[in-house]
């Protein structure tokens, strides 16, 4: 087999999931049936343990990241090494962890500044430079960063999360470019909201009981953001759809934009000026 083909042919060997702290582990769960479905060698169920139940597959990849995460510099190494010996390549790594940290950005304290960008960011580079090597010895593979809308488009109180998405953004673009040579793709999946536990432990407030400055407008946003998180949600199916078909895509396709509310914000973004758009929020939220 050429390396045209072996970079073609759909992933055999296994995906690794980079997790931790987020509001999309039903979209890991949707995701195992279109792997299943499609009758991949190794697909998600088996990296996380051969011949096991979902439920006990779940529970392997919490053990080890449980354990490896107390080494968090060196974890991605570590957890290379586990996996090759476990299933001798890899093909895609999905870049999936993350979580948002909402309120006034006066509020913030540094610890959560750094574990907004040590999960959402630097989690995502070292996982992603802990696997290259082993792509590029393998003539190919596929780093799959799951984005968000939010990292094309900003809401107001999301200023921590949004820079972290933008920065995914712009490491994935300019990766795009160093790996093309190595015949590795990098794509981003760029969700709307979805129906997961995201707007529960995945949310991490932004308070100051001594700062009231932002009390009311705080009060007002938040309640505007639940009730349309509430109303354009996608289901989780949906988005583990779209990864899977980033998986299997052998084109140098680079985003994936996914649920109709993402769809329409970008629709709407590129229609109107910089004043128009944010106008719009401003009176949205107000």
């Amino acid at each position: 087999m050429n390396r045209e083909q072996r970079v073609h042919d759909p992933p055999k060997h296994g995906i690794i999931l980079n997790h931790k702290q987020c509001g999309i582990q039903t979209v890991e769960d949707a995701l195992l049936h279109p792997c299943l479905e499609k009758s991949l060698q190794v697909s998600i169920s088996d990296l996380l343990c051969c011949n096991q139940t979902v439920k006990q597959r779940r529970v392997g990849i919490s053990q080890i990241f449980q354990e490896e995460i107390r080494h968090i510099n060196d974890a991605p190494q570590r957890l290379l090494v586990y996996f090759l010996k476990a299933f001798g390549k890899i093909d895609v790594l999905l870049n999936n962890a993350g979580y948002a940290a909402i309120g006034a950005f006066e509020a913030a304290t540094e610890a959560q500044i750094k574990r907004q960008f040590d999960v959402n960011v630097l989690g995502v580079l070292r996982t992603t430079q802990a696997l290259l090597p082993h792509f590029r010895q393998s003539d190919g593979g596929t780093v799959i960063n799951v984005s968000s809308v939010g990292g094309r488009v900003a809401f107001p109180l999301l200023s921590l999360y949004h820079a972290s998405k933008w920065a995914i953004e712009g490491f994935s673009e300019s990766l795009f470019y160093e790996m093309a040579a190595h015949q590795i793709k990098v794509k981003l999946v760029e969700p709307g909201n979805v129906a997961t536990d995201f707007t529960g432990r995945s949310l991490d407030l932004l308070t100051d009981t001594s700062l009231d400055a932002y009390a009311s407008y705080t009060e007002t946003v938040l309640q505007k953001q639940m009730n349309s998180f509430d109303v354009h949600a996608s289901e989780p199916k949906l988005i583990a759809e779209t990864i899977f078909e980033a998986a299997t895509d052998p084109s140098d396709r680079f985003r994936y934009l996914v649920g109709a509310d993402a769809h329409y914000l970008m629709d709407l973004r590129s229609k109107t000026s910089d004043e128009e758009f944010m106008a719009g929020i401003t009176k949205q939220f107000s």
